[in-house]
């Protein structure tokens, strides 16, 4: 189970202050177990590791094994925002951080970005391998991966012709919109986004759990590991994880003025844990003028650079530090003859003891300067423990931002800029706003 410790805390706040935030986290957590807050129409993800029947996991794993059988070892995943971040967090933390598997296929991810040389480079690489593809997409009409999956689809029928609709896979709206109506023309495998799960939390529907799948790696574990949590988490308690991290996240940004988060990792495995959390509290959180910033770093790396600005930069900050217990490995460090480099009175002890001794000196060193720290923990870096840590992220995360007074499950701002865009890219149907636009650049 996810543990979580408030004690680097206690120098900043009042236990009275505590309590009251508290109370207000036991009323959200009520909003949300009763499901009757704003957003509740998206309300479907607390139930996925429960509900996600043994046939949709059969189903991933029959395009694993068709795909083996294809001798695919490219596979392209389309996706922006959730539909890459939770299935990336998932694969960077369970895969060796240099060695490619023997026994899957490379994954890597297209359509999340715009860049015109990132495309040609993800060509270069199709034209060495054997590719196949997952675009996920509830409309198909998201401007980065139909731009994606426009130039993937077309590679793959030029050099497999007759052939895309075993090598392309959607992950779709059941019922409606254009990759639907183009897997349906096609003859594509399709799975389903579920109308009920918004894309920040749909790392345990099909947009996380394939990916995860076609890279060899066990999603029943991992929703093992999040309906554990979801089950403990149901605990109406002051002594739930869920609802002491929203108590206190609260109460460092309303009473002490802590407008930013750092979710910070020793371990580089869990980058793009940070790059997951930030989508799931910054898109959930960042509404009508309200919101932490959430920002990530990752330790030891980062305290030479950033490590200067949160030691003695304005004190608008505070640190979530998730904390790995055991490490998977074991490095000794050796004994030197020369000792140029100084490094004997460590001779004899892990390497995982210093990343460790430095987390500590870290913590003391923040709360000394003014950091407050909530530490969050788990046992070990594997699939349970990643299901775990998705979970509880999610249920927090519906706790405390009802606790801010937002809906959790909405992201009304994220339109803006793509209304400025299309207008520039000169779309029909925008040539108002066209006009507009260029009177001012």
């Amino acid at each position: 189970m996810v543990k979580i410790n408030l004690d680097g805390c206690k120098p900043f706040v009042k236990a009275a202050d505590y309590d009251k935030y508290a109370a207000k986290a036991l009323e959200a957590f009520d909003t949300l177990v009763a499901g009757n807050g704003a957003g509740n129409d998206f309300l479907g993800w607390k139930t996925l590791p429960t509900d996600t029947p043994e046939s949709l996991i059969a189903d991933c794993e029959a395009v694993r094994d068709d795909w083996k059988a294809l001798g695919a070892n490219l596979v392209v995943v389309i996706g922006i925002g959730g539909s890459y971040l939770g299935a990336k967090c998932a694969l960077e933390a369970l895969s060796h951080s240099f060695l490619p598997s023997k026994s899957a296929p490379q994954i890597v991810f297209a359509g999340n970005n715009l860049s015109e040389e990132y495309l040609a480079e993800l060509t270069d690489l199709m034209e060495l391998r054997n590719v196949a593809c997952v675009v996920i997409s509830k409309s198909g009409t998201t401007t980065e991966p139909a731009v994606a999956f426009r130039v993937v689809k077309q590679f793959i029928e030029q050099k497999y012709p007759g052939e895309a609709s075993r090598r392309i896979v959607a992950i779709t709206d059941a019922a409606r919109g254009a990759l639907k109506t183009l897997s349906t023309q096609e003859g594509y495998r399709t799975f389903v986004v579920p109308d009920d799960v918004g894309g920040r939390y749909s790392v345990l529907t099909p947009v996380g759990l394939l990916p995860i799948v076609l890279a060899g790696f066990d999603v029943r574990a991992m929703l093992k590991g999040a309906a554990d949590t979801a089950a403990a988490l149901q605990s109406r308690s002051l002594d739930n994880p869920a609802l002491q991290y929203a108590a206190m996240r609260n109460l460092l940004y309303t009473e002490l003025g802590k407008k930013v988060e750092i979710l910070v990792s020793y371990n580089p495995k869990f980058t793009y844990l940070g790059e997951w959390w930030k989508q799931l509290y910054g898109e959930s959180e960042g509404k009508e003028g309200k919101g932490i910033y959430p920002a990530a770093v990752i330790c030891t790396t980062d305290l030479h650079s950033m490590g200067q600005f949160i030691q003695e930069g304005d004190r608008v900050m505070f640190e979530t530090v998730v904390n790995i217990e055991n490490s998977r490995r074991c490095v000794v460090i050796g004994e030197d003859k020369e000792n140029l480099d100084q490094l004997n009175y460590l001779a004899g002890q892990r390497v995982e003891h210093c990343n460790a001794m430095a987390q500590l000196g870290t913590k003391l060193a923040h709360i000394d300067g003014g950091v407050p720290q909530i530490g969050v923990s788990i046992e070990k870096i594997d699939e349970y423990n990643l299901g775990e840590l998705f979970y509880f992220f999610e249920f927090a995360c519906g706790i405390s931002a009802y606790v801010l007074g937002i809906n959790p499950f909405n992201q009304p701002g994220v339109e803006a800029y793509k209304k400025n865009m299309f207008a520039l890219l000169r779309k029909p149907g925008y040539e108002k706003q066209t006009e507009e636009l260029l009177k001012r650049i």
